[in-house]
C-alpha cells in the first residue's frame, strides 16, 4: 500500500517527505516537516505512529486496522494536541457505496425471514479477522436491523447454515484468507428457498490508495476525528 499511495501521490502533485516502518517507525526523534501523513503499517505501530503525529502537529489519515480498542484512549490524545484524525476501516469510494447498499438492504429485509451472514475474503498477509471492513458493514447492518444486536466472527458451518444458529441475534462473520486477493465482501440474506447477496470485489490496491490521498488533501487544515461519511457527505 505504501508503495502505491507513493506513486498515486506523486502523480498528483505531492512530494513524500518522509517514510516510516517497523525498522524506522517514526516518532518526535526522527520528525520531518510535512502538511499530512497517511499511515498504513500494522496495528503494533500504528498507535505510535498517529500519537506522534498528534505531538508534531500533523494531521494524519489512517488506513490500518485492528488498533481500535485503543480508539477512545486515541480520540483523548487528540483533543489533547488539537490535532486531527480520519480514519477509515475502507478508503475504497465503492467500499463506502456498499456500507450505504447494505444499510438500506438491511431495512428492507426487516421483517421478512431471513437470516444475515457477511464472508470476507482477503490476502494471506492479512493479520487481523475479521476485516475492519467486515466488521463496519457488520456494524452498519447491526444498526439497521430489527433483530441483530452483535456480531460473532464463524466457521464456514455456521456461515453457511445460519438457520441453525442458536443465536438468532448474532451476525456471522466468516473470514477467508487465500493469496493476492485484495478483498472481497459479500453481505446475503438467506432463507429456506432462496439467497440475496450484496457483494462488493476489490479488483487491485489503487482504489483504496487514491481514497486515502484524498482524504489527506481534504484534511489539511482541520482538527477533529472524521470519516468516510464526512468526506463524501453521507448522512451517518
Amino acid at each position: 500500500m505504501g508503495q502505491i499511495i507513493e506513486k498515486l501521490a506523486n502523480q498528483r502533485g505531492h512530494q513524500i517527505v518522509g517514510k516510516f516502518d517497523s525498522k524506522t517507525p517514526y516518532s518526535t526523534e526522527n520528525h520531518v516537516q510535512a502538511d499530512v501523513a497517511i499511515e498504513f503499517s500494522c496495528p503494533e505501530l500504528a498507535l505510535q505512529h498517529i500519537n506522534s503525529c498528534f505531538i508534531n502537529n500533523i494531521p494524519v489519515v489512517v488506513g490500518t486496522t485492528g488498533w481500535y480498542n485503543e480508539f477512545d484512549q486515541i480520540k483523548q490524545n487528540r483533543i489533547q494536541h488539537n490535532g486531527a484524525l480520519f480514519t477509515a476501516t475502507n478508503f475504497s469510494l465503492g467500499v463506502n457505496l456498499f456500507f450505504e447498499m447494505g444499510k438500506q438492504l438491511t431495512k428492507i429485509m426487516n421483517g421478512h425471514n431471513y437470516q444475515c451472514n457477511i464472508h470476507e475474503i482477503h490476502h494471506t498477509e492479512k493479520k487481523d479477522a475479521p476485516s475492519g471492513t467486515a466488521i463496519t458493514l457488520a456494524e452498519n447492518v447491526i444498526k439497521s436491523s430489527s433483530t441483530l444486536n452483535h456480531w460473532e466472527l464463524a466457521d464456514r458451518v455456521q456461515e453457511f447454515n445460519t438457520h441453525d444458529s442458536q443465536d438468532q441475534n448474532a451476525l456471522p462473520i466468516y473470514a477467508e484468507r487465500q493469496p493476492n486477493v485484495p478483498g472481497t465482501h459479500i453481505l446475503s440474506f438467506e432463507s429456506s428457498v432462496d439467497s440475496i447477496k450484496l457483494e462488493h470485489e476489490a479488483k487491485n490496491r489503487e482504489g483504496f490508495a487514491i481514497g486515502a490521498i484524498v482524504a489527506a488533501e481534504w484534511l489539511i487544515g482541520k482538527t477533529g476525528v472524521f470519516g468516510m461519511s464526512d468526506l463524501l457527505n453521507f448522512e451517518n
